[in-house]
């Protein structure tokens, strides 16, 4: 059942798709009544199972034009032999997909956190003053922060993240369907360029995606989140442990950081009974699948993990960087937690490569509970 503050959340995050892909998604909801939706060559992919399938069953092109993975190779060059992750298939993405694993496991998750976690507390300070924090240039350096970590960069974090962000935006704008851009190419090239000189050894094709994926999913996610969490009062939840983690999986499946994943099958087969014919196009909506459409989000009912780990992939084609996903956003819950923020500006990003927020402010709560002597997550010391 929708609450009254769960109906608040669902109007403001359904601004950041209203205002910056407007007729796509418009499209994308008159449509979702059924599972599978052919309009010409072109499939939309709305339920839950014909979703898994097509990520899991069906033979993918990762290098048509149109897909994430040429929107990639183009932005970041064709990586070698290795490609860009997004474009490989077989044994290549296999030994990619293992050796980012490493990093992103638990234990070097865990590493992670050591990292973020006093940034929160630095970054957060202002809200025990009575001031304002703009979550979106949080994210943006926390996420440029684990990519120089993670890409043993010496670079700014925030101009990483802002260099992450432009390559992104430019691919997108130069594989976008319609009439082609003059001069997008060529503008996604400078930006890919200006991303690989600013991480130095590190920038070559495949850690250029890393930075590009880490940078642009965790930027879209984490204010979409907290935002929602806001709104929809769940400050309770948040606070609480062992609902924590639960809650972020719900904020992150109703928030769809990636909510579409364009697709192009490499041969004939059937997607939720629907014949498809090699060469034809798949809008996969993630969204859509995990029901961020008509589920709200509560971690005492929560989905469950086969429908929010939806928004994540699945099989061979799940994103290696979940558990970072949902480690972060657990953290920033907790770390918000105590003064019940409210969020006082909320500016879409028109421009991004993924729906967001350009700014997000948030003020600490009438009633926000003090953070105890001991800090925010033990010790400040």
């Amino acid at each position: 059942m929708t609450t009254v503050s769960q109906s608040r959340a669902r109007r403001r995050d359904r601004r950041v798709y209203l205002r910056s892909h407007p007729l796509l998604f418009g499209l994308l909801a008159a449509t979702r009544g059924r599972p599978v939706r052919r309009l010409g060559r072109t499939l939309l992919v709305h339920g839950p199972q014909a979703y898994r399938e097509a990520l899991t069953r069906l033979p993918l092109d990762r290098t048509a034009a149109g897909t994430t993975g040429a929107a990639a190779r183009s932005a970041l060059g064709d990586g070698g032999a290795g490609g860009v992750l997004f474009d490989q298939e077989g044994a290549g993405h296999r030994a990619d997909r293992r050796g980012l694993a490493g990093s992103l496991g638990g234990a070097g998750v865990e590493d992670l956190r050591s990292l973020w976690r006093p940034l929160l507390v630095r970054r957060l300070a202002p809200l025990e003053r009575g001031g304002e924090v703009d979550l979106v240039d949080l994210a943006r350096e926390l996420s440029g922060s684990v990519v120089c970590a993670l890409l043993g960069s010496g670079a700014d974090p925030h101009a990483v993240a802002e260099a992450a962000a432009r390559a992104a935006a430019a691919s997108v704008r130069s594989h976008l369907p319609g009439p082609r851009r003059p001069r997008a190419e060529a503008a996604a090239a400078r930006a890919a360029d200006g991303l690989r000189l600013l991480l130095g050894p590190a920038g070559e094709a495949l850690p250029a995606m890393v930075a590009v994926a880490a940078v642009n999913t965790t930027v879209a996610a984490l204010p979409r989140a907290v935002a929602w969490c806001a709104d929809a009062g769940l400050w309770e939840q948040a606070a609480d442990e062992a609902l924590r983690p639960v809650l972020a999986d719900e904020l992150l499946r109703v928030t769809a950081a990636s909510p579409l994943l364009p697709r192009v099958a490499a041969a004939d087969g059937a997607v939720g009974g629907c014949p498809v014919r090699g060469g034809d196009r798949l809008l996969l909506v993630a969204r859509h699948a995990a029901g961020a459409h008509r589920r709200d989000p509560d971690a005492r009912r929560p989905a469950g993990p086969a429908v929010d780990r939806l928004v994540f992939g699945a099989g061979p084609h799940a994103c290696p960087g979940a558990r970072l996903a949902r480690a972060q956003l657990a953290d920033v819950l907790g770390a918000l937690a105590p003064y019940r923020p409210v969020v006082t500006r909320a500016r879409v990003d028109r421009g991004a490569a993924l729906p967001g927020w350009r700014v997000l402010t948030v003020r600490a709560g009438d009633r926000a509970a003090r953070a105890s002597e001991d800090g925010l997550f033990g010790s400040r010391a």
